[in-house]
């Protein structure tokens, strides 16, 4: 049985989903101007996180610094970024994918794959459903998507960046020469800059090209294992399955993709408090605390290392959290290789209140908890934006405050 795989991507995610909720309350369509999300107007801080297409006209980049932004559109419409809104957003868009196929993984905040195999007993038509899944979630929810259609997840999320937005394509396995080897070789999926330079250098332009070259050359050019999966995403061969994901919550976790590597561990710790503060307000706002605190990093090497430390008391506090955090991350990075990607996961979670002794002093424990506290009912109220850790109020690399990186993985475990 041929495999079939949906790729879902929302359209300028943030800026969209941003965008219906004012359609919604009768406000004007910030997706129809020059408009984007992230960063200060008046300070001039923060990079573009999302834009919209008039936007997009004028040059403007996601990730570009706001100021930059600016001086090429002056009139430039920024919104603040609401993370509880994207949540939201992310949890109702995927809901109406799991009444299609129970196996759908949650690749991102604004992407999942779903699983289609076999489903034509009741879709004879995927391409037609395709369109379906599409329509309902603009219709129902106010914001469009692009769904890529693929015997892989490879070829499911190549074909759905195709032309955006609001647009279904397929890319099956005798399309590839047709519409996706002819692409510059940086399009392919984990394909980054320095190495899409370094294979141009090569004499490799295309996809194409990329994929008729002997695997050993294309190995000896970047290593055995990028070599490896390049070569065979360049010729649309991708096993990886399409995880499913049970709904009942197990944890939490929050990573980060850096737009830029992180080469210092007072960056990483900055980032690391970013993130220790959002997910465990995160886990608050269920009542929930966790016995176990794990930390991931991916270097630029795109290997994955991760720790975990289990703790005597469930905890629930930013600062518990963090300091769990600094210290698994000192034992897993080898402070040479740079890193693409920091994540925190907490695990072992519980509702109830298991008080013994603590790791930690127990005279702050309640100042800190009436501070997470008073952050969390002020950031609700107020947005995301409202009040910042002093420690992260100056950095350059802040997921809370600045958005320098592209947040993914914002979600609970299932």
């Amino acid at each position: 049985m041929e495999r079939i795989v949906f790729h879902i991507d929302v359209n300028s995610a943030f800026l969209s989903w941003e965008a219906a909720k004012r359609v919604k309350n009768g406000e004007e369509d910030i997706r129809l101007i020059p408009s984007a999300i992230g960063g200060d107007r008046d300070k001039r801080t923060g990079v573009i996180l999302a834009k919209s297409i008039p936007a997009k006209k004028f040059g403007i980049k996601t990730g570009e610094p706001v100021g930059m932004a600016l001086r090429k559109c002056p009139n430039l419409y920024l919104a603040k970024p609401d993370f509880r809104l994207y949540v939201k957003c992310s949890k109702a868009f995927m809901d109406i994918c799991r009444e299609y196929t129970p196996v759908v993984e949650k690749y991102s905040i604004d992407e999942c794959f779903l699983d289609m195999t076999g489903m034509d007993i009741l879709y004879p038509d995927i391409v037609k459903t395709a369109y379906e899944i599409k329509d309902r979630i603009y219709n129902e929810l106010g914001f469009t998507v692009n769904v890529g259609i693929g015997p892989c997840k490879i070829l499911a999320k190549m074909a759905s960046d195709f032309e955006k937005p609001n647009k279904v394509h397929t890319l099956f396995s005798d399309e590839v020469p047709k519409k996706m080897w002819p692409l510059p070789v940086g399009e392919l999926f984990s394909i980054g800059r320095s190495t899409a330079e370094h294979l141009e250098s090569a004499g490799i332009k295309t996809i194409g090209e990329l994929a008729r070259l002997d695997l050993k050359t294309v190995q000896a050019l970047i290593g055995d294992k990028i070599g490896k999966q390049i070569h065979d995403y360049a010729n649309g061969i991708d096993p990886s399955p399409v995880l499913e994901e049970p709904e009942e919550a197990k944890g939490y976790s929050i990573s980060t993709t850096l737009e830029e590597d992180v080469v210092s561990a007072e960056g990483a710790y900055k980032i690391l408090l970013a993130l220790a503060d959002s997910v465990s307000a995160r886990m608050r706002a269920d009542e929930k605390k966790a016995f176990c605190v794990g930390v991931t990093i991916r270097g630029n090497d795109f290997k994955n290392h991760s720790h975990q430390h289990t703790l005597s008391e469930a905890t629930d506090i930013t600062s518990e959290i963090y300091e769990i955090s600094k210290k698994l991350f000192s034992e897993l990075w080898d402070k040479r290789t740079p890193l693409r990607l920091i994540g925190i996961s907490l695990t072992q979670v519980t509702a109830e209140d298991n008080t013994q002794l603590s790791f930690f002093p127990t005279e702050n424990r309640e100042k800190e908890r009436r501070i997470d506290k008073a952050m969390d009912s002020i950031r609700s109220r107020f947005g995301s934006e409202t009040v910042v850790r002093a420690s992260n109020y100056q950095s350059e690399i802040n997921v809370g405050k600045k958005y320098k990186a592209q947040m993914e993985n914002e979600k609970k475990h299932k």
